[in-house]
């Protein structure tokens, strides 16, 4: 078999964009722009969406369980970073945020023979639940074409797109989740740079769920600690 040479930077995204300079090829996404947007806009013809069971809004009274968001890089176990990101650190990368109380995001990525990974988990909250549901349904009207996640927070949604420059494939998934003043955001993408294809859609919205569903559990248990 024929050998390549690696990439020269994976440059983590501040947008973000990750870019893989010896393959002229540029990988960019968005859960950190700010726009209430949390993930890739398909190109025309090759959006893929996954739907699921709907479960009704949260209408609770206005309240404010989180006060600040948690250490995002402890959202996830070694063992699940391992899994959904084979090669990467599990001690992850934190973002630069104008105002850690409210908004923390953290990154792993790494390239693993041809497979690329990327995943990041972001802690956003809000003053109120009620300021929160509204986010939350800004964020779903933007990434339209998906489905709810029953069983994930107050609310949840997943979307799932594929998106081909210059021929390579990334198929990126995105879920958001809402937990009483406290959204979750999950981004999970992926390519083969070999055979220039994504991985399945069932692969990678199976990990932006599994993501998320841990980085909700350690949202609730950072808080008791602090």
């Amino acid at each position: 078999m024929r050998t390549f040479s690696l990439p020269l930077a994976l440059t983590a995204r501040l947008s973000p964009v990750a870019v893989l300079a010896t393959l002229g090829w540029a990988l960019s996404s968005g859960p950190l722009s700010s726009a209430p947007t949390a993930g890739a806009q398909s190109s025309p013809g090759k959006t893929e969406t996954t739907t699921q069971s709907t479960s009704a809004p949260s209408t609770s009274a206005v309240s404010k369980t989180y006060a600040t968001a948690p250490a995002p890089c402890k959202g996830l176990s070694e063992k699940t970073i391992t899994s959904l990101v084979p090669g990467a650190k599990a001690a992850g990368r934190e973002i630069p945020s104008t105002d850690t109380t409210v908004r923390r995001t953290c990154s792993w990525n790494a390239l693993k023979g041809y497979d690329y990974r990327w995943l990041d988990i972001t802690y956003d909250l809000a003053d109120s639940a009620d300021e929160a549901h509204q986010s939350y349904m800004d964020r779903v009207k933007e990434k339209s074409g998906g489905g709810p996640v029953p069983g994930l927070g107050n609310e949840a949604y997943s979307v799932v797109n594929l998106t081909t420059e210059d021929k390579q494939q990334t198929r990126e998934g995105v879920v958001v989740a809402r937990t009483d003043n406290a959204l979750v955001i999950v981004t999970y993408n992926g390519s083969d740079f070999e055979t220039k294809k994504a991985p399945g859609t069932d692969e990678i919205n199976k990990g932006a769920i599994k993501a998320a569903k841990e980085a909700v559990a350690s949202l609730a248990n950072q808080s008791k600690g602090q």
